[in-house]
């Protein structure tokens, strides 16, 4: 154990020497003194890990102390010791950001646990969370190769979740390695269920199949309109540890009533899962009922032009007599706008809002060194996930909408994988640009490594022509052409894409807030 120092500053500190004796013994080093100037002065002069104040102390008082000490060295953390158990005495020594308050008559234990909290904390929890990780890891991978159902992979890749922000946490990331693998494995296993179901819930009304992208509204936000208003926001392209790591600060304003998932479709792309949300229908539906306002893939345009003509038309279809609004965000001043218009949406039973800035940070990750630099890991990703959050106008909306005690929704449209290795494709000069998955003719490529789908009926997706198919990319691979091979594994490799079949693209948060009382 390192040998931590704390000074004590106590008026009677002759009679705390059994304590100190106890801290002496279980190796910490205790320098006591019995005023606050004695205290100051031990400070100037010595490095202390940790310092014990009486609150009332003849002289300068433990209060007047304190504040010198976080005004001179601000990062020593204090413990508050005092006989009296008034809230303002308490008020003003958190408000000063003390580390701990303790109320005299003391016991060992209580310092001790106190002294183990503050000094101690970081390395007793990266201990416990390996020693954890370590006890669920066998469970994890004995659970791959059972039969699985839906749910349980959704339960499987949240306790995968779990692990990577608690280790991530962690000040020991000797586990990391070994969760990363357990992830690849996890993801090979969950493609063979994936290619040995997707087609089954699709066609078949009895299959045991979960809720998806364009089942999404119908079964999770209508429903609430009978009750109360909703704001209905999607983050395109949030994952779900992204949100477990903003997720805490939303807490503080809502009461999480659902925290659930939901299976985007195939492929797990703005153009195919987001248009399927607003619309309620699969592509090939889409394409077919939506001629209109459908954009296909040998279309150069923008892919979700028409996302609130889809919802005004489901909406008809649902047979739902309401005031709606949908608005998209994509810069800073269209949020702030959003924001200062609030009073004029309250009326409404549905509002839609539409944040793009997860899918932009990663494009722009992708085509940006320093954005790159910035986040060259799924850590850094979702800590500049939380920086957007937390100086965002969403968190400014939500602000809002907790005081007006409004429900709202949060969910996204698919997540993003880290891609690691190229995996070769060749197609023809129609086929699409995306590297998580391929649509076209004559697509040749390694059948070991993909999901194919040579029957787009049977996944519901459009076709251009009779012999159009679609290939999807599995685990953390990525589509690379072979005459520019090189180019693609240097620029692309560690970047985070969409569009393939991966635990991380395809189960995704949908999350129900009611406003706290």
């Amino acid at each position: 154990m390192q040998n931590y120092k704390i000074l004590w500053a106590d008026d009677e500190i002759e009679l705390l020497k059994p304590h100190i004796l106890f801290l002496g013994k279980k190796g910490y080093d205790v320098t006591p003194v019995n005023s606050g100037a004695d205290a100051l002065q031990e400070i100037d002069h010595n490095t202390f890990d940790v310092v014990f104040l009486d609150e009332n102390m003849p002289g300068m008082t433990g209060l007047e102390t304190l504040n010198y000490i976080k005004s001179t060295h601000p990062n020593i953390p204090v413990v508050m010791i005092t006989k009296s158990e008034e809230e303002h005495i308490m008020e003003e020594a958190i408000g000063s950001k003390i580390a701990d308050y303790l109320i005299k008559p003391l016991n060992p234990s209580q310092i001790l646990i106190s002294v183990k909290k503050i000094l101690e904390d970081k390395r007793i929890i990266a201990e416990k969370t390996n020693m954890g990780y370590q006890q669920d890891f066998r469970k994890l991978s004995m659970a791959f190769s059972d039969e699985m159902s839906h749910e349980e992979w959704s339960d499987l890749y949240k306790k995968l979740v779990y692990w990577d922000i608690q280790i991530d946490s962690s000040v020991d990331k000797s586990m990391a390695e070994i969760l990363d693998n357990q992830k690849v494995e996890a993801n090979s296993y969950f493609t063979r269920f994936i290619d040995e179901e997707y087609e089954y819930w699709l066609n078949d009304p009895e299959a045991d199949s979960p809720v998806m992208s364009h089942q999404l509204m119908r079964k999770k936000v209508f429903p609430l309109l009978e009750e109360s208003n909703v704001f209905f926001i999607v983050i395109d392209n949030l994952r779900y540890d992204q949100w477990e790591i903003i997720e805490s600060e939303i807490a503080t304003l809502f009461n999480i009533t659902a925290k659930e998932s939901y299976y985007s479709i195939l492929p797990t792309t703005t153009a195919y899962a987001r248009n399927a949300i607003f619309s309620g229908m699969l592509p090939s539906q889409m394409e077919k009922h939506h001629k209109d306002l459908w954009v296909g893939e040998d279309v150069d345009e923008g892919k979700n032009m028409h996302e609130k003509e889809f919802l005004e038309r489901q909406i008809k279809r649902a047979n739902l007599s309401i005031r709606s609004s949908y608005h998209k965000i994509i810069r800073a001043h269209e949020g702030k706008q959003l924001v200062d218009n609030f009073n004029n949406l309250k009326s409404n039973e549905l509002n839609t809002v539409v944040f793009n800035f997860v899918d932009m940070l990663s494009h722009a990750r992708t085509d940006m060194q320093m954005i790159r630099e910035l986040a060259p890991d799924e850590s850094a990703y979702r800590s500049i996930t939380k920086s957007w959050f937390m100086h965002s106008s969403l968190f400014d909306l939500l602000k809002k909408l907790s005081r007006e005690k409004m429900k709202v929704v949060i969910t996204t449209d698919h997540g993003t994988i880290r891609v690691k290795k190229p995996s070769k494709i060749v197609g023809d000069r129609s086929t699409n640009k995306n590297l998580r998955y391929k649509h076209g003719k004559n697509l040749n490529y390694d059948e070991d490594k993909v999901i194919a789908c040579k029957t787009p009926d049977k996944f519901h997706l459009p076709k251009v022509n009779v012999s159009t198919a679609y290939v999807f990319a599995t685990g953390d691979d990525f589509f690379a052409y072979p005459n520019n091979f090189n180019y693609y594994v240097n620029h692309y490799k560690d970047t985070f894409q969409h569009g393939g079949v991966s635990l991380e693209e395809m189960i995704v948060p949908i999350i129900t807030l009611d406003p706290k009382q």
